[in-house]
């Protein structure tokens, strides 16, 4: 596998300084309900350059993608139980 260069580095770079921007663009439009939806779908994207390129994610082997897809499947089940039982409480 290719090892990444300055240049893919550099590209990364400006790319997470464009999603900062329009992170920071977005926290002034009013979008109502969708405010949450794209505030998380851009911090996703950031999210996915930063592992897929400066941990090195994407030239690893798959070994390793296994264990990235346990990590981030345990981390949604301890989101899960977290958010079912701050929903089951009753705070009236």
């Amino acid at each position: 596998m290719n090892a990444p260069t300055a240049r893919t580095y550099l590209i990364n770079g400006v790319a997470l300084l464009g999603f900062l921007a329009l992170t920071i663009a977005a926290a002034y439009i009013n979008l109502g309900p969708l405010n949450t939806i794209v505030a998380m779908s851009i911090s996703a994207a950031k999210a996915a350059l930063i592992i897929l390129f400066f941990m090195h994610m994407r030239y690893s082997k798959p070994v390793m993608w296994l264990f990235v897809g346990a990590g981030f499947f345990w981390l949604g089940i301890m989101l899960v139980l977290a958010m079912s039982d701050y929903l089951s409480r009753g705070w009236h």
